[in-house]
């Protein structure tokens, strides 16, 4: 049986494109997460990208580190990432062999699985909230660093998938500064999302963290 074009895995030259490129294209496309409970579909509403050495507000900013090495390629590998000692976030590999770019997963609607994304996401308010901020959204899919280097454009066997789905059209993308990136990186305008989408996380510059006396 032929799959029906938007249930498709995104092929990998995709991702072998410009970070900045690529992510806007990929609101409306649908990440598909195979759990024990189920598959979980989750449809992209927002993103962030993030270059590399051009981009001092990425991890590989100043080179390749055992933590970062999946940013170097192949494209359209996931890299998962720990943060604050207490939830992981969710990037997909761009650009060639080298370049070290990614698009982080800000958030996303539940378009199938939504239960077992509820058990996972017990201080939900409403669906919507499942997977609104990309640390949500990861716990909601069950992402942790044990995927990552997962290849999100097999056609089978992965534990994680990038479908084809529905992209939005260029006058339903709004684009604006980072999420909480300081410095030199929280001038560019690389945060992209989906319009008056519900599940889109709210916009926070970055607050320098206190030091205890």
């Amino acid at each position: 049986m032929i799959a029906p074009p938007d249930r498709m895995p995104l092929p990998r030259d995709f991702f072998d494109r410009p970070v900045l490129d690529v992510a806007p294209d990929l609101l409306g496309r649908v990440l598909v997460r195979e759990t024990p409970d189920g598959p979980i579909a989750l449809r992209l509403t927002e993103v962030e990208a993030y270059d590399g050495a051009n981009d001092p507000g990425s991890h590989a900013f100043r080179g390749r580190t055992p933590r970062n090495d999946v940013m170097f390629g192949p494209p359209g590998h996931v890299y998962v990432y720990f943060t604050y000692g207490m939830w992981h976030c969710m990037n997909l590999v761009c650009g060639p062999v080298g370049d070290a770019s990614a698009v982080l997963l800000r958030a996303g609607e539940i378009v199938e699985g939504a239960g077992p994304a509820r058990k996972r996401r017990l201080s939900a308010r409403s669906d919507k909230e499942l997977a609104k901020g990309p640390a949500r959204l990861a716990t909601a899919l069950d992402v942790d660093r044990s995927l990552d280097g997962v290849d999100a454009c097999a056609v089978t066997g992965s534990p994680l998938r990038i479908l084809a789905g529905a992209p939005v059209t260029a006058d339903q993308v709004c684009n604006g500064p980072r999420t909480g990136v300081s410095g030199d990186g929280g001038i560019h305008p690389w945060r992209f999302w989906i319009a008056d989408d519900p599940t889109v996380s709210p916009y926070r510059a970055h607050v320098p963290r206190r030091r205890s006396r």
